[in-house]
């Protein structure tokens, strides 16, 4: 036998992600399991739909899942929508009527209403496709503000440095993944330089195109690429376009002897000058010898730092370092020390989370913002493709480069 409701029932509904829910009507469960989230939704909410109409009047739901809590008004004629959109609405006030001396109509140019922002993501995202006026999650939001940051285009280039004076800090995969980012949501023009005359591995990780050009290929060329006759496409000799990624990579030679590819002061500039002629956002993969000349030119030219860096003690230890002598160098060194993101990743399969979180907390007092990127195999070896990550690698990247994008 049904119970008999109350005049006001109290009704909240539980979704899972595996296509089970419940719904409790006045302290009573009743159980759903469905072959789609989708079809769950449904049927929860054709229930509900069915106490409205013996109600006779509109009813409260509690959703809650995975992302949250919000609440629905179901009315007696089937319509739902969200409550607190409903409420509000309630309480606008008026639009007074035009003044009866001035003839009023509608402008031509705006036919259209304003469309309320709607939830595009899980279960919220779901139910906003089925009909329902939900906004997005706090979650949601804060991914979108994040995607907004990364698309931006500044008026002039700007200059990324990627630096850690300790090998096997990361400072490949942070370059790599953070063009990536950027030139996935932004769009073409964005170069990663490999500015390392010790080996530097940017090319054996990226993806070649049908040349060898390297930056020594590129350096004899410089005069033809600024002249006025250069044509955008002429920059593709040199560099090798990252089809799935879209930004270009500048290599370095790693078979060649550091003492074979030296770049000077003047060099340096050259490069940098068709660089951000070329492309509106540069990322520049630091080498470990932090008094080259090609190391210390890349700081004078640099608009923001970003200190690479896994969860071992000796990498973040040289990060921390190299921050505290930039403070020393000269004013510009030590606004960019002061203005730095720090980016931990957690290189340890084994290593607990806890290890990144603590490491980039101890960077808090020294630079602008500490980040965390997750232990992911596929940055540990072999071409870095951002589309092979897992799905929370991606995200912590897009938000590695979002605090990033603040500085530019």
């Amino acid at each position: 036998m049904t119970p008999q409701l109350s005049s006001s029932p109290q009704l909240s509904a539980r979704f899972s992600p595996d296509a089970t829910g419940e719904l409790i009507v006045d302290g009573a469960r009743e159980g759903f399991a469905e072959q789609s989230t989708e079809r769950l939704r449904e049927a929860v909410l054709t229930r509900v739909g069915e106490i409205a109409a013996s109600a006779g009047h509109p009813v409260r739901l509690t959703v809650s899942d995975e992302e949250g809590d919000w609440l629905l008004a179901v009315h007696p004629d089937g319509s739902i929508g969200d409550e607190e959109a409903l409420s509000a609405a309630a309480a606008a006030d008026p639009v007074p009527a035009p003044s009866r001396d001035v003839p009023a109509r509608e402008s031509f140019l705006y036919t259209e209403r304003p469309r309320a922002d709607r939830a595009r993501q899980g279960v919220r995202g779901a139910l906003a496709r089925a009909g329902l006026p939900l906004s997005p999650s706090a979650a949601e939001l804060r991914e979108r503000a994040e995607l907004d940051a990364v698309s931006r285009h500044w008026a002039g280039p700007r200059t990324i440095a990627i630096v850690n004076g300790k090998g096997g800090a990361n400072k490949t995969p942070t370059t790599a993944l953070l063009a990536a980012v950027f030139a996935r949501n932004g769009g073409s023009g964005v170069l990663a330089w490999d500015n390392n005359e010790t080996r530097g591995t940017l090319g054996w990780r990226t993806e070649k195109d049908d040349h060898d050009s390297t930056v020594q290929s590129l350096l004899p060329a410089a005069d033809a690429l600024l002249s006025a006759g250069a044509r955008t496409a002429d920059i593709g000799h040199y560099v090798h376009h990252q089809n799935a990624d879209k930004y270009d990579v500048l290599r370095s030679n790693p078979t060649m002897l550091a003492t074979e590819q030296r770049i000077s002061s003047a060099d340096f500039d050259r490069l940098h000058t068709v660089a951000t002629k070329f492309y509106r956002l540069v990322i520049i993969d630091s080498g470990n010898d932090e008094s080259a000349e090609r190391w210390l030119r890349m700081i004078d030219h640099t608009d923001q730092l970003v200190i690479a860096t896994t969860a071992l003690g000796e990498h973040a230890e040289a990060g921390a370092l190299l921050l505290e002598a930039l403070l020393q160098r000269d004013a510009k060194s030590a606004r960019l020390a002061r203005d730095a993101v720090v980016i931990v990743s957690q290189s340890e399969r084994t290593g607990p989370a806890s290890d990144a979180r603590r490491v980039a907390a101890g960077f808090e007092p020294l630079a602008r913002r500490a980040v965390t990127i997750p232990f992911d195999p596929e940055m540990h070896g072999g071409r870095l493709s951002f589309e092979t990550l897992a799905p929370r690698t991606r995200r912590a990247w897009l938000h590695a480069a979002a605090a990033v994008a603040e500085g530019l």
